[in-house]
């Protein structure tokens, strides 16, 4: 079994594949001043298992294209939504982020936790632009820096796992140079990491092993996800994700 397939079996099982809350999906939902309005249109591209897509379907008058390039998390994600009676306001799509389906002017928001760093904050945010209307929101969360400087090790990792990590500063100039006016900025506190993420994803580390015979691929994926929450832990007052919320702008 090849190292993706297992990060899948790791993951699926997870209600987040990465940091983040429902608290803080409905606060970027305010943020946003969509609320009121009716028949909204939404992506929700690297939807994972869909913590964010359940909540955006709660809160909004909206019908949501859950997007990932994962077929096993859309299985997870559909199975949530019945069991949370908004599977009719939610259609799965299992496609590419860098290779989307939709057409110009076809949404009124989208919406990306933790997974638009897959192509990089400013291609991103470029290739999926003109799918928004004008006026249309950019709701995302992206590993963002909190201070100017930061420990040598962390830098370090960072720039062999993420170059594109920056400040708020740099990240809200790449928004207003990609036509957007950044209406909302938030950080994602501790918990988000540790007790939506880290810790449910640590107590699956057993149980994992065991599936896969506790086999070197598998001992290996469990030993890096262990450097990097013993990275986090250590240095969390570094580095955490900005949530982004901005508007297109237009007529």
């Amino acid at each position: 079994m090849d190292d993706m397939q297992l990060l899948i079996d790791l993951h699926k099982d997870g209600m987040r594949q990465g940091p983040g809350g429902a608290a803080e999906t409905r606060l970027a939902v305010t943020l946003s001043g969509l609320r009121g309005q009716r028949h909204l249109r939404i992506a929700d591209i690297g939807c994972g298992t869909g913590a964010a897509t359940l909540v955006l379907a709660q809160e909004l008058d909206a019908h949501i294209t859950a997007v990932d390039f994962l077929p096993e998390f859309l299985t997870e994600l559909e199975r949530a939504a019945a069991n949370a009676g908004v599977a009719d306001r939610i259609t799965t799509l299992a496609q590419s982020m860098d290779a989307l389906s939709f057409k110009d002017g076809e949404l009124d928001a989208i919406w990306s936790e933790g997974a638009i760093y897959n192509m990089g904050f400013e291609a991103g945010i470029t290739a999926w632009n003109p799918f928004l209307k004008p006026g249309g929101i950019l709701a995302v969360s992206e590993l963002t820096w909190l201070t100017r400087d930061r420990p040598a090790d962390l830098q370090a990792h960072c720039d062999n796992e993420y170059s594109h990590v920056d400040t708020a500063s740099a990240k809200m100039a790449t928004l207003e140079n990609q036509g957007f006016s950044p209406v909302g900025y938030f950080v994602l506190p501790a918990y988000c990491w540790r007790d939506n993420y880290y810790r449910p994803m640590q107590q699956r580390f057993s149980g994992f092993l065991a599936a896969h015979g506790h086999s070197d691929a598998a001992k290996a994926i469990v030993a890096a996800e262990e450097v990097e929450i013993d990275l986090y832990e250590r240095n969390r007052m570094f580095v955490s994700y900005g949530y982004y919320v901005a508007q297109k702008r237009g007529d």
